[in-house]
């Protein structure tokens, strides 16, 4: 029961932050992975997730989080075409108050194109990708409980739901590269289907609020 309490004090914090439209990832898979590839993908379409927001002034944010628990970390981002003029802004570490573990720089990625992106067609567009900066293995990677904002510009008169309409239609897609998973690897995600509101803010904003909590009570 007074587990159940702090779970509804934390539903009613985490709410009001919890805008926009929420995507999962699925694991791109390739010839020959073995049982670790698979899993190591597993892990990943169970807690990497990317929340896309109006941002005002002809803006979108993606906000790219890991729930955890799992140890691995996100260390690229890519994106295929769409309704995006370009990357504006990051928050992160040095940039627009974002997360202080968590730093990358926009415009290149190593690799330059998503892992394994060939086998379902993806090609990263130009400058819309951006790295963790070194290290990034328990630096400045997305690691369990932690996020990164890019803030995107957009074409023209094109809106927030002309960019939403495109990741629906597959018309923009999503890409992340991660690792620092317990059995080691490296893996290639492509974005998924929408999750429904609810289980968004659950994932989203319960995951990272109890790694959060969990970390304060480690430091007392």
């Amino acid at each position: 029961m007074r587990f159940f309490s702090v779970l509804l004090i934390l539903c009613a914090v985490v709410l009001p932050a919890q805008a926009g439209v929420t995507y999962s990832f699925v694991h791109i898979e390739e010839p020959g992975d073995d049982s670790t590839q698979l899993y190591n993908g597993s892990v990943g379409e169970n807690q990497f997730f990317v929340e896309v927001g109006d941002y005002g002034s002809n803006q979108v944010l993606f906000n790219f989080f890991n729930t955890g628990p799992v140890a691995s970390y996100i260390d690229g981002v890519y994106f295929d075409d769409g309704s995006l003029l370009g990357i504006a802004a990051l928050i992160d570490a040095d940039q627009n108050g974002g997360d202080p573990d968590v730093d990358f720089t926009e415009g290149s990625a190593t690799p330059s194109d998503l892992p394994a992106g060939n086998l379902v067609g993806f090609t990263t567009t130009a400058g819309f990708l951006a790295d963790a900066d070194p290290p990034s293995g328990g630096g400045n990677g997305i690691d369990t409980g932690e996020e990164l904002g890019v803030v995107f510009d957009l074409q023209g008169s094109l809106t927030y739901a002309d960019v939403i309409s495109d990741l629906n239609s597959g018309d923009l897609r999503i890409g992340i590269k991660a690792q620092g998973f317990p059995n080691g690897g490296s893996e290639g995600f492509v974005n998924n289907g929408v999750i429904p509101a609810p289980a968004a803010v659950l994932l989203g904003g319960l995951g990272i609020a109890m790694v959060g909590w969990l970390r304060r009570r480690k430091a007392l």
